[in-house]
């Protein structure tokens, strides 16, 4: 029997390639990076996608207070002084260990990417 599984949510947001939403490796929790659906300012595009990473967590019964590494990329440094923001509206004091990188996107159009590792033992 496999350790790892790959969970496709029903109603979650789905993947733009081929590649799972979510994947469980034991005890961890690896979501794939999460862009927003829909373009706007950094802020609206923050919180888009950190819902959507919450929705994605939720179906796999954990939640942002599992999460022990996130990875978040910006098209603009100048941006992360209004990501900063609402990504301490979600997380709160429940902060996970972070990278913020500035970055090109394959998609065009979009301002950030989160991706996140939680764990939640079964």
């Amino acid at each position: 029997m496999s350790t790892i599984e790959r969970i496709q949510l029903p109603g979650g947001p789905a993947p733009r390639g081929p590649y799972s939403p979510a994947v469980r490796a034991g005890d961890f929790i690896f979501v794939s990076g999460q862009v927003p659906s829909t373009p706007g300012e950094i802020g609206d595009e923050t919180r888009q996608v950190l819902e959507n990473l919450k929705r994605v967590l939720e179906g796999c019964g954990a939640t942002l207070a599992d999460v022990a590494k996130c990875s978040v990329f910006l098209a603009e440094g100048k941006d992360f002084a209004a990501m900063n923001q609402v990504y301490t509206e979600f997380f709160g004091e429940s902060r996970p260990a972070r990278t913020t990188v500035v970055s090109a996107f394959a998609l065009p159009n979009i301002k950030i990417e989160i991706d996140a590792i939680a764990y939640k033992p079964k």
